[in-house]
């Protein structure tokens, strides 16, 4: 039984032993590679293996079709007959499953999929960690400490159905959090960076944008909570349209249960949700941010089905020219609502046909306005709304005519991203970014700076 170890080997295996009327795997190679630093100084690296196999099995009966799945890690050729086992007697033991649709079919075939797991290590840092080096003195002889992490995964999908499906996808993930903090650590601001591969993102860049917010914190400015004209940047407005696009199932909002949902029944596609030209869209070959260009589901959910497991992804906009366009379906909610099959896809970008960065929109500000740099512990307060509120984070500065004159106190906010849309007065230039709350769930996104007249900051909020 040892030679049945490589990847595409388990898979095929596994569909042999399946005595289900259907039966799906999945097996996730994956590896990473990770670097951690605190004062100035490198602390910890690592490296890791690791595999997860996951058997759907499905079970036809006279009230309908019935579908099972269990998931195990470090799963060795031995462990296969148990395993497809347990998916066949959970899929015997449910009662018919509502999201029930014939396994999707065909003959396609990655032309690798028989071929060995890629595989990330240290050396995806070579170029990286001198010049993390090289930032650390500057911050040394600048009076600052950095702290923060790198971290790099690899995995490599394989995906075989009792249909004949044999997909395979390779997607590496890379995530950069730099913090710098004054020395009496009464002072702090973040920047992060999503990547592929580490060779376009720069340790000096980073530092000096994190140098110039310190600078601007050295001047402290209390204000008391109210609407402000405040430019997000595209971290923050990352975070804000995943939360919208996790919210965005078709199902949910014909059934009246979301903002997306009409008064009087039935969904607000077709609506215009922005002044402003916005483009909200998914891509599996967006450059720098491709994703599976096939589902992957490994559970069912509002907005996955285990049976669409293999279906062709293709782009699709959310948003087309500040329109609804598309809400998430699978096949069986598409069904439902009467929609187009829209499967969510694994990255996120926004654009608004504007040209300026963060910084000329801050030299663009009339009057009075804040900047932000990130939010964090984000939640849903009304759904019907999607309302949310959260906390910003890292430095909030005041902004006069044009220049950043000092930082200002945190606070919690009360806003919905719908709403925001429509309210937005200028859409900045579009770049990748790494959302500061979902950074551990979503990394492939590109938005971005949005510009509000009146963003609701609804109370003070204490600390850094």
């Amino acid at each position: 039984m040892s030679r049945v170890s490589k990847p595409h080997e388990i898979v095929e295996r596994a569909l042999e032993l399946s005595t289900a009327d259907g039966c799906v795997v999945i097996a996730d190679e994956q590896s990473s590679a990770n670097l951690r630093w605190a004062g100035n100084a490198l602390t910890t690296n690592g490296v890791t293996r690791g595999r997860t196999l996951t058997v759907i099995a499905t079970v036809d009966g006279a009230q309908g079709t019935a579908s099972g799945v269990v998931s195990r890690s470090a799963v060795t050729a031995d462990d296969l007959e148990p395993l497809v086992r347990a998916a066949e007697a959970a899929a015997r033991g449910a009662g018919p499953a509502e999201d029930a649709q014939p396994l999707v079919a065909g003959v396609p075939v990655s032309p690798d999929f028989t071929d060995a797991p890629a595989e990330t290590d240290s050396d995806v840092f070579a170029e990286f960690a001198p010049a993390l080096g090289d930032a650390f003195a500057r911050a040394r002889s600048g009076g600052r400490e950095l702290y923060g992490f790198a971290n790099h995964e690899l995995t490599t999908t394989y995906l075989g159905t009792s249909t004949g499906l044999r997909l395979r996808h390779d997607q590496p993930t890379g995530t950069l959090e730099l913090n710098a903090k004054s020395p009496d650590r009464t002072r702090s601001s973040w920047a992060g960076r999503s990547t592929r591969d580490f060779k376009d993102v720069d340790p000096a860049e980073l530092d000096a944008e994190l140098a110039q917010r310190l600078r601007w914190a050295e001047h402290r400015i209390e204000l008391p909570a109210g609407r402000y004209e405040t430019l997000l940047p595209p971290t923050a407005v990352a975070d804000l349209l995943i939360y919208q696009l996790w919210s965005s199932a078709a199902r949910d909002a014909a059934e009246g249960r979301t903002v997306f949902s009409k008064p009087g029944g039935g969904t607000r596609i077709g609506e215009q949700l922005s002044g402003l030209p916005l483009t909200l869209r998914s891509d599996p070959n967006a450059p720098g941010l491709e994703s599976a260009p096939f589902v992957i589901a490994h559970a069912s959910g509002d907005g996955a089905s285990v049976f669409d497991n293999g279906l062709p992804l293709t782009p699709t906009d959310w948003v087309r020219d500040g329109r609804l366009e598309h809400l998430t379906t699978t096949r069986h909610t598409a069904g439902l609502t009467g929609l187009p099959v829209a499967p969510a896809i694994d990255n996120l970008v926004l654009e608004g046909g504007g040209e300026r960065s963060l910084e000329e929109m801050v030299a663009a500000t009339t009057g009075r306005g804040l900047l932000l740099t990130c939010m964090w512990y984000i939640r849903e307060v009304d759904p019907a709304t999607l309302l949310l509120t959260g906390l910003t984070r890292d430095g909030v500065y005041l902004v006069e005519d044009g220049e950043v004159v000092g930082e200002v106190n945190n606070f919690r906010f009360n806003e919905s991203p719908v709403d925001l849309l429509s309210r937005a007065t200028e859409a900045g230039r579009t770049e990748k970014t790494l959302p500061r709350e979902w950074g551990d769930w979503f990394t492939r996104s590109a938005m971005p700076a949005l510009r509000i007249p009146d963003f609701n900051m609804s109370s003070v909020s204490p600390g850094v």
